[in-house]
């Protein structure tokens, strides 16, 4: 391929070289900010060597080019405009001065969850692993793994540590990158997130068990009584508390005089913060949060697979919206609240929807005869059904359309089906085939009768659409 060729064909089909004010590029996709992306020339990028799709979201307008080719387009498009090196978080700053209030708030959240999400990934396939070892039934009738091999006990306990870390000790891992988001030192906000999780506090996992005992313990200051409890696995205390020591510290940076700034500033921010933290902010959002995980957990309970169907149904354009990053901190907290909530039903319905978007891409390789079309579709197909969608919906299924409402089909229905029996996941992971590890034992048949059902319906509706397509063009 003619790298530097491809990038002056963009350019031009960008709208010139003065209308890209920023360019970066993640694993598969070229990352542009344009000043009016109206001056796009969609069908002239589509005809471009190597270009797998392309779409605008978030103030940004993203080429798909696959990995291994977006780093050199991005090369020799940074080397003709000579922008120089710009981060992703770079062309997301640019973009998100386009945005609006509601955009932005997702993209806040994203900012912040994305870079933990690692760490929960891990923990989660990690606790999935343990259960494979305390899972009754799962390999032998009626005993599970350390039950019929004792000595593989102490590994499955040891397994089960290392998965619970990440969710023990999240607040610091949130206060870090909120603390980042925030404006403020993110050291501090991870000081913060320690103190949300000290040793000398009541474990937040065994609070109502102590609240049902009364056996809460307390702070006794000026007759003020404050609990010591903690906030292992929490997410809305700490972005709340993180907020707003970061609002105190940029404060006192102001008008604490700088002979003093680094000895008082961060004294008096984390004290503070910490005072609300346990007095009012940390109680008022715990309970918060409780009630949100609580009452998504009824809603997907009682509507069963009537609200299955239409989550299903609606995810993929969600995703198209870019409203799905608000999901991350949304399955953080039914996670953490696992006793309660019995897991996250959001991962199963996601890997419905990108089982049914690699269906249909699939689908696309059966009835188009374009080499080039085929060439794209077969591996974005796969990936999809490994769970990364892009490149299958923005490249293939919504260029079509016919696709893209066949896995919206495909996935209502494969939804309703996993919803009826109400499957939920374990932790976080490629939503998709690899995403077995991350279901409950008791729901994996229910997960992997359901992504049948979503690549069936889905590849057999697109079968038929796009015969009806044919026959109406012929």
């Amino acid at each position: 391929m003619d790298f530097p060729k491809i990038a002056n064909q963009l350019i031009e089909k960008l709208g010139g070289k003065e209308n890209i004010s920023g360019v970066a590029h993640c694993s598969t996709r070229l990352r542009l900010v344009l000043k009016d992306e109206n001056k796009a020339d969609k069908e002239g990028i589509e005809q471009i060597e190597g270009v797998k799709g392309q779409f605008a979201v978030a103030g940004q307008y993203q080429i798909i080019f696959g990995a291994g080719t977006v780093n050199k387009v991005h090369d020799a498009m940074t080397e003709i405009l000579g922008l120089g090196d710009m981060t992703k978080s770079d062309v997301a700053n640019l973009g998100a001065e386009k945005q609006n209030v509601l955009q932005r708030l997702v993209k806040g959240l994203a900012d912040i969850f994305v870079p933990i999400i690692p760490a929960i990934v891990a923990g989660g396939l990690l606790m999935g692993l343990a259960n494979v070892f305390t899972a009754q039934g799962l390999f032998i009738d009626g005993k599970s793994l350390i039950e019929a091999y004792p000595n593989l006990t102490d590994l499955a306990a040891m397994i089960n540590t290392f998965a619970n870390a990440p969710f023990v000790y999240l607040p610091i891992l949130l206060a870090f990158s909120a603390s980042r988001k925030f404006g403020g030192n993110p050291f501090l906000g991870a000081a913060l997130g320690m103190l949300m999780v000290h040793p000398d506090l009541l474990n937040g996992w065994g609070f109502s068990a102590a609240s049902l005992s009364g056996n809460i313990p307390y702070w006794d200051i000026l007759g003020f009584h404050i609990e010591k409890v903690g906030y292992q696995g929490s997410v809305l205390p700490v972005l709340a508390a993180t907020w707003i020591l970061a609002k105190l510290e940029n404060t006192f940076r102001k008008i604490i005089p700088s002979v003093l700034d680094n000895l008082l500033t961060p004294l008096l921010a984390l004290f503070i913060t910490g005072i609300l933290t346990f007095t009012f902010v940390g109680p008022i959002t715990h309970k918060l949060g409780f009630l949100i995980g609580d009452a998504l957990t009824w809603l997907y309970d009682t509507t069963g697979f009537i609200g299955g169907a239409i989550f299903g149904a609606l995810y993929a354009p969600i995703v198209i919206t870019g409203m799905h990053q608000t999901f991350i901190a949304i399955e953080t907290q039914l996670l953490a609240d696992m006793a309660h909530t019995g897991g996250t039903f959001i991962f199963p319905i996601a890997a419905m929807s990108n089982v049914a978007q690699g269906a249909a891409c699939l689908g696309v390789l059966f009835l188009i005869r374009d080499t080039k079309v085929k060439g794209i579709a077969l591996p974005s197909g796969i990936s999809a059904l490994l769970g990364i969608t892009e490149p299958a919906m923005f490249g293939v299924n919504l260029k079509y359309r016919y696709p893209f409402i066949a896995a919206m089909s495909g996935s209502g229905v494969s939804s309703a089906f996993i919803a009826f029996f109400h499957a939920k996941a374990q932790a976080l992971g490629a939503a998709g085939l690899p995403g077995i590890i991350s279901i409950k034992p008791d729901s994996i048949a229910v997960y992997c009768i359901g992504m049948l059902i979503s690549f069936v319906v889905t590849f057999a509706i697109t079968l038929l659409l796009g015969l009806r397509a044919k026959r109406k063009s012929n």
